[in-house]
């Protein structure tokens, strides 16, 4: 589904990021971790062609992500507030990412509508612009969005900050239920090791902007993932 060649990302001679390879396979939750400065964001910026790579390229179901925009109909992202527009009410905002996608009113109401649990009642129906919104209901916001005109890859950049405790745990029920037909790809980068490996199958783990570790997530993963970092 996701393939990445030789890909680098180099600003005023400094190296950010350098992935010889890396295979994610359609319908995979996939996993990133590193300290600040790691190369996640890099990557996530990389396959969604908001920057362009020094060498190599990424290629999404065979589309190469820098040469074409083939790939944006299938394709859906959150990483930071910068992807809302803030002049917008969340209902503004869910019905023009819906028009986007192809998605009726209806369609977007009946996705929105599943998730009132998620947002706690502080999302719909505020009369609230989106910029005057908490950072947390922001990226709740966000995420939904991401989410409508059933993308079959999602890319969640640090998805469980700001949010509190009931909202984390909602949001992992929603993650799992993303991928559970296997149609549907969900990369996440994230600090929280332990919530990452609650969602994701397979974790790869960046140092420096290089690909330290690749793991299938098992009962170990936690253990072996806590050693790593404190070391």
């Amino acid at each position: 589904m996701i393939s990445t060649s030789n890909l680098s990302k180099t600003y005023s001679g400094n190296q950010v990021l350098n992935i010889e390879s890396l295979e994610i396979p359609r319908g995979q939750s996939f996993g990133l971790v590193g300290n600040n400065g790691a190369g996640k964001t890099t990557y996530f910026s990389l396959l969604l062609d908001l920057i362009q790579p020094t060498t190599g390229f990424i290629k999404s179901n065979d589309i190469q992500v820098n040469k074409s925009e083939a790939w944006k109909p299938f394709t859906a992202a959150f990483i930071d507030e910068s992807f809302l527009i803030g002049y917008l009410t969340p209902e503004e905002y869910f019905y023009f990412i819906g028009e986007l996608r192809g998605q009726n009113k209806a369609d977007v109401d009946k996705l929105v509508g599943q998730f009132e649990d998620f947002f706690h009642g502080e999302i719909l129906g505020q009369k609230k612009y989106l910029r005057d919104l908490s950072k947390g209901n922001q990226k709740k916001a966000g995420i939904v969005a991401a989410l409508i005109g059933n993308p079959e890859v999602i890319i969640l950049d640090e998805p469980f900050a700001n949010l509190d405790p009931t909202t984390q745990i909602r949001l992992k029920e929603i993650i799992k239920g993303l991928t559970e037909n296997r149609d549907v790809t969900v990369l996440i980068s994230s600090h929280d090791l332990l919530h990452i490996t609650d969602v994701c199958e397979r974790i790869v783990v960046l140092d420096k902007g290089e690909l330290v570790k690749d793991l299938v997530t098992s009962a170990a993963t936690l253990k072996e993932l806590e050693s790593h970092f404190a070391n």
